[in-house]
C-alpha cells in the first residue's frame, strides 16, 4: 500500500468505510519481516475502530489476530507499542490464552524500560491477568504503586482499583502501599522493583496519584465505617498535626481528591447521623477552601443534606453567593444551580443573594440568566413576579427547550404560591404555547395552566379559553388528548359549558383517530355531567349519534358506549362519573402474577376485587412527587436516587403528616405487594391465607436511627392470625449475629384471646445487610378484636468477625445476647384496610343511621387542628380524601375517612374539630359502618 504525503492527515477519514473481512485479510502484515511501524499502526487503528463500532469477532478469529498482535513487540517504535497495547486490552476479553503475553508486558515494565511503557504495561497486564494468578505478581503492583513517577504509580493504582471487584482480598492487602502514595511517604520496605534504592526518597508529589489513592483507599475500606471516617478526618486542617495512619500529617494537594472527599463524608453522614455534627465542621473547612472546585462541592453537599437548617446553611449560602460575581461562566452556573435546588426546600436561606441573582438575569450566558430568574422567582415575593414575569418573556426564544422547560416548571410552582397573579402567569404560558418549542416544553406549559385551572378557582375560564385556543393548532397529539380529557372534566362546572363543547367537536371533524377518540369521551362527559341541563343533553346525544359513522372503529365504540351509558343515573354514576382508578402499579403486579401462574386460568378468571382502587386526587400526588423528583435530577445534573433523596417520601415522612399523605397510597399498596411475596414464601405463614387481609401503612420504628441495631415493625392481620413483621439492620463491622428472633410478651394477659404459634428467626446477619425476623399469633376467639401492647426484646448469638470480609472468625461459638426494643401496640386501627371508597356521600347516606356511633372528644394535648387530625388518621388506620389533612382554618376543620374492616366492612368517618387556645381541639367523631360493631370498634381507636 502507498501512503503519499498528502494523505497523512486523512488517516481518520481511511476509518469511516470499513469493511470487517478486508481489516482481518491485511492483518497479516503483523506476520512479515521487517515491521512496519506506521502500516501497523494504521491496522491497529483500525482494528480498535471495528471494536469500538460493535462488530462481533469470532473467538478463534479474535486469539489469531491477538497473537499475531503480539510479534510487534519484537519492534522498539514508542508509538506502535501504545497502539498494540490498546489492542491487546480490547481483545482480552474475547480471545483465548492471553495469559501467554505475560513475560513481553513483564519485560516492559523493567526499571530500563520507557516510562510509557511500564505504564501503559501495567495496564495491559492488569486487564488480561487472571485473578487466581495475582498473587505472582502481587509484589510487582505493590513496587509501582509507590514508584515516585506519577504515571506509573497513577497506572497502578488505576488498575487496582478495576482489580477490586475481582479479588478483593489481594487488593486490600495493598493498602499500606495505597498510603504510601496518598501521603507522599517514603518506601519502608527497601528498594523498589522499579529501581532506586533510598529509603527517604519522597515517591509520589503528583496530585493525580493522590487523586488515584483516595479512590482505592476508599473501595478498600469502604464497608468499615470508622475508617472511612478517619480516612475523611485525616486530612482535615484539624488532623494536620497528628496523622491518622501514624506517622506525620499529611497535606492533600489535589483537588479533586478533596472533591472525593466531601462525597466520602456526606455518605457517612448518610450512613450514620450521630456523626453529623462533626462533619459539618469539616464540610464547613472545606466551603472555605482556596480551590473553587472543591468549595462548591461542599457547599452543594451541605445543601443537599436532610433535616439541615437555616443557620447550617449560612455559610454554604455566603461562599455560592461570592461565586455568583466569578469572572468564569462555569463557576456562575454552578452557584446559581445549586441556588436553584437549595430554593426548593429552603426559599428563606436563599433570600439573601437575591441582589447579585438579579444581576445575573441579564448574563451573556443565557443558561446562567435562566435559572437566575427562576431562582428568583421561587424566592422572591409577590410584588416582584410582574417584573421577573417580563424579563423572563424577553429571552424565552433564546434559550433551548430544556431551559424552557424549567422555567415552565418554575412558573408551575408559583401558581400555587402566589395565586393573585394568576393573570401574569397565564398570559405568560398563553404567549409561549403560541412560540416554537418541543413536547417536553409543551407539556409542562399545559401542565402549568392545567394547575391553575383547578387550584384558583377566579381563573378557571380564562385557562379553558386559552386550552381550547392551543388545541385549535396543536402538532402533539398526546397534548391535545391532554387538554381534551381535561376539558371534559372542568368544563361542564362551568357556567358556558356550550363554548367548550364547539371546540371539542371541531377535532372530531378534524383531528386524527387518536384525538377523535378523546374527543368523544369529553363529549361524553358533557352530556353525562349532573349538572348538564336536559337542552345540553340532546344536544351532545346528536353529537355523538354523529359520531357512529366515524371511519375509525375505536371512535365509533366510544360514541356507542357513550350514547349507552346516558341511559340511566345510576349507570352514569358507575361508569363516567366514579373518578376512582386503580393502584396500577399492584394492577401490573397482579396481572403479570396471574400470567405466570399456568394454573390460575383454570381456577378462574382474573379478579379486580383484589386490585385497590385509589381517587384521582391520590393518583395526581404521586405523579406530582414523580415529577418533582425527576425535576431535582434535572437541575442538579444527578440521579434521582441523590443522597439527599435516597429515601422515598413514604420512608422519610412522619406519619399522618400531609407528606406522607402525598407520598400517595398507590406507593403503600405497591409496598403491601412486596410484603406479601416475602410473606407467601415462608411455608409456616403461607399457610394462614393466599394474603392478609389487612398490612400496616408504614412501619413502626422500635429503635433509634443510629443505634447498633435498627428494627421496624409492620403488622398483618389474617382472618384467624397476626403476624409481626421486624426488619432487622446490624450496623456493627465487627459482628455477625445469629439466630436472630424477636421474642414477644403481652402487658395484659390475652391469652384468651392471641397465642403465639410461629416464630421465624434470622439465620444470619452481618453488617449493614438487614433481615426480616417475624413472629406470628392465632385468634383464639374471631369475634374479638384485642388491643394490646407487647413488650420487646430482641435475642441473638454474636460471633466475631473481620469487618473487611465480614466473615465469623474460625472456631468462634459465639455468646447470647438480647437487645431490649420499644414496645409494639395491637389496637383497632390495625384491623382497618386504609381503601378509598368512591362516592363518600353517597355511601354514608346508603348506610344509615342505624349503624352509626357517635362520640365527642376533648383533646387538651393537641396545639393546632393539623397536629389533632394526623393523628386521628394514623389512629382510625383509614384512607383521608381529599383535603382532611390540609385543614384550611386554624379554628375549625372538617375530613371524611373511609376504609373497610378486616378488607371487607365498608367504613366511612367524618369528623368535625374546633380549637381554643388553651383547651385544645373537641372533636366530633361519627362512624357508619355495615355493622354496628364495627362502628363502636372505630371510635373505641380514639377513646
Amino acid at each position: 500500500m502507498n501512503f503519499k504525503k498528502d494523505e497523512d492527515t486523512d488517516e481518520l477519514g481511511a476509518l469511516m468505510n470499513l469493511d470487517h473481512s478486508a481489516v482481518l485479510q491485511e492483518a497479516r502484515i503483523f506476520n512479515q519481516t521487517p515491521i512496519r511501524p506506521r502500516h501497523s499502526r494504521l491496522l491497529l487503528a483500525k482494528i480498535l475502530f471495528l471494536l469500538y463500532r460493535g462488530d462481533s469477532m469470532p473467538m478463534t478469529e479474535a486469539t489469531n489476530l491477538f497473537f499475531s498482535i503480539t510479534k510487534l513487540f519484537q519492534c522498539k517504535d514508542m508509538s506502535l507499542r501504545q497502539m498494540v497495547y490498546l489492542t491487546i486490552k480490547e481483545l482480552s476479553t474475547i480471545s483465548e490464552d492471553v495469559i501467554m503475553v505475560t513475560s513481553s508486558l513483564m519485560k516492559d515494565m523493567q526499571p530500563k524500560s520507557e516510562i510509557t511503557y511500564r505504564a501503559n504495561a501495567i495496564r495491559a497486564l492488569c486487564k488480561i491477568v487472571d485473578p487466581s494468578m495475582l498473587p505472582g505478581i502481587e509484589r510487582f503492583i505493590k513496587s509501582a504503586i509507590v514508584e515516585k513517577t506519577p504515571a506509573i504509580a497513577s497506572a497502578a493504582l488505576v488498575s487496582s482499583l478495576h482489580l477490586f471487584g475481582e479479588a478483593k482480598d489481594v487488593v486490600r492487602r495493598w493498602a499500606n502501599e495505597v498510603n504510601e502514595a496518598l501521603n507522599g511517604k517514603a518506601i519502608s520496605q527497601g528498594p523498589s522493583f522499579f529501581g532506586g534504592s533510598n529509603p527517604n526518597q519522597v515517591v509520589s508529589t503528583s496530585n493525580i496519584v493522590q487523586y488515584h489513592a483516595i479512590g482505592l483507599l476508599y473501595a478498600i475500606r469502604q464497608h468499615d465505617r470508622m475508617a472511612v471516617l478517619k480516612l475523611v478526618q485525616g486530612f482535615s486542617g484539624q488532623n494536620k498535626s497528628s496523622s491518622w495512619m501514624g506517622g506525620s500529617g499529611a497535606t492533600l494537594r489535589s483537588n479533586m481528591a478533596y472533591v472525593m472527599l466531601v462525597r466520602y463524608a456526606v455518605r457517612v453522614m448518610e450512613n450514620d447521623p450521630s456523626l453529623v455534627p462533626q462533619l459539618h465542621v469539616l464540610l464547613e473547612e472545606w466551603i472555605r477552601h482556596r480551590s473553587d472546585m472543591v468549595s462548591l462541592e461542599a457547599a452543594r453537599a451541605m445543601c443537599q443534606l436532610r433535616d439541615v437548617t437555616a443557620k447550617q446553611l449560612t455559610g454554604a449560602v455566603n461562599a455560592l453567593q461570592v461565586f455568583l460575581s466569578s469572572p468564569r461562566p462555569t463557576v456562575r452556573f454552578a452557584a446559581i444551580r445549586t441556588l436553584n435546588t437549595l430554593a426548593r426546600t429552603h426559599p428563606e436561606a436563599v433570600q439573601p443573594c437575591n441582589v447579585d441573582m438579579e444581576g445575573l438575569i441579564t448574563d451573556s450566558n443565557r443558561s446562567v440568566a435562566t435559572f437566575a430568574i427562576t431562582t428568583l422567582l421561587k424566592t422572591g415575593n409577590e410584588a416582584s413576579v410582574d417584573r421577573l414575569m417580563k424579563q423572563m418573556q424577553g429571552f424565552m426564544t433564546e434559550i433551548s427547550d430544556e431551559f424552557k422547560t424549567i422555567v415552565a416548571e418554575a412558573v408551575r410552582s408559583l401558581c400555587r404560591k402566589f395565586p393573585g397573579k394568576h393573570s401574569v402567569f397565564l398570559a405568560f404560558l398563553s404567549g409561549v404555547l403560541r412560540d416554537e418549542g418541543g413536547y417536553d416544553f409543551k407539556r409542562s406549559a399545559i401542565e402549568a395552566i392545567v394547575d391553575l385551572a383547578k387550584h384558583v378557582p377566579e381563573c378557571n375560564e380564562a385557562a379553558l379559553a386559552h386550552l381550547c385556543e392551543f388545541i385549535e393548532d396543536c402538532e402533539f397529539t398526546k397534548l391535545s388528548v391532554r387538554v381534551l380529557h381535561f376539558l371534559g372534566e372542568e368544563g361542564p362546572h362551568t357556567a358556558r359549558p356550550s363554548m367548550y363543547i364547539r371546540h371539542i367537536y371541531n377535532r372530531v371533524v378534524l383531528e386524527n383517530a387518536v384525538v377523535r377518540a378523546a374527543a368523544v369521551s369529553a363529549l361524553a362527559k358533557f352530556g353525562a355531567a349532573a349538572v348538564a341541563d336536559p337542552s345540553l343533553q340532546r344536544s351532545v346525544r346528536v353529537l355523538l349519534q354523529r359520531c357512529l359513522e366515524d371511519r375509525e372503529d375505536e371512535v365509533r365504540d366510544r360514541a356507542a358506549w357513550a350514547l349507552r351509558m346516558a341511559g340511566g343515573e345510576r349507570t352514569r354514576d358507575k361508569y363516567v362519573r366514579d373518578d376512582s382508578t386503580f393502584a396500577l402499579a399492584v394492577l401490573e403486579r397482579k396481572l403479570v402474577e396471574y400470567c405466570a401462574d399456568s394454573g390460575a386460568a383454570a381456577r378462574g378468571r382474573f379478579s379486580f376485587d383484589s386490585v385497590p382502587r385509589i381517587s384521582r386526587a391520590q393518583e395526581e400526588e404521586t405523579r406530582a412527587r414523580t415529577r418533582l423528583e425527576t425535576m431535582d435530577a434535572v437541575l442538579t445534573g444527578s440521579a434521582i436516587s441523590a443522597p439527599s433523596a435516597s429515601k422515598s417520601a413514604t420512608a422519610t415522612s412522619e406519619p399522618g403528616t400531609p407528606a406522607a399523605a402525598s407520598a400517595g397510597f398507590a406507593d403503600v399498596y405497591e409496598q403491601q405487594a412486596q410484603y406479601v411475596s416475602k410473606l407467601n414464601a415462608i411455608p409456616e405463614l403461607a399457610a394462614f391465607g393466599a394474603q392478609p387481609l389487612v398490612s400496616s401503612q408504614r412501619a413502626v420504628d422500635l429503635t433509634e436511627a443510629e443505634t447498633e441495631y435498627v428494627v421496624r415493625c409492620v403488622k398483618h392481620v389474617y382472618e384467624a392470625h397476626i403476624v409481626f413483621q421486624f426488619d432487622v439492620t446490624n450496623t456493627i463491622p465487627e459482628q455477625v449475629v445469629e439466630q436472630v428472633e424477636v421474642a414477644m410478651e403481652p402487658e395484659d394477659d390475652i391469652s384468651d384471646v392471641l397465642q403465639p404459634v410461629v416464630v421465624v428467626p434470622i439465620p444470619e446477619l452481618r453488617c449493614d445487610e438487614p433481615g426480616t425476623a417475624y413472629v406470628a399469633f392465632e385468634r383464639v376467639d374471631m369475634d374479638t378484636f384485642p388491643s394490646a401492647a407487647f413488650a420487646c426484646t430482641l435475642k441473638f448469638v454474636v460471633k466475631e468477625c473481620d469487618p473487611a470480609t465480614g466473615e465469623p472468625e474460625e472456631g468462634d461459638e459465639g455468646f447470647e445476647d438480647e437487645y431490649s426494643l420499644e414496645a409494639v401496640d395491637l389496637g383497632a386501627g390495625d384491623f382497618m384496610q386504609a381503601s378509598y371508597l368512591p362516592d363518600s356521600h353517597a355511601l354514608w347516606e346508603t348506610l344509615g343511621a342505624d349503624a352509626e356511633c357517635v362520640e365527642t372528644f376533648a383533646l387538651a394535648n393537641f396545639d393546632s387542628i393539623a397536629e389533632c387530625v394526623a393523628r386521628v388518621a394514623e389512629l382510625l388506620g383509614m384512607c383521608p380524601l381529599e383535603g382532611a389533612l390540609t385543614p384550611k382554618s386554624k379554628a375549625a376543620h372538617q375530613a371524611v375517612f373511609t376504609g373497610k374492616w378486616m378488607g371487607t366492612t365498608k367504613t366511612v368517618a367524618r369528623t368535625r374539630m374546633t380549637y381554643q387556645k388553651g383547651t385544645g381541639v373537641t372533636m366530633e367523631l361519627a362512624v357508619r359502618s355495615e355493622d354496628q360493631g364495627v362502628s363502636e370498634l372505630v371510635v373505641s381507636a380514639i377513646a
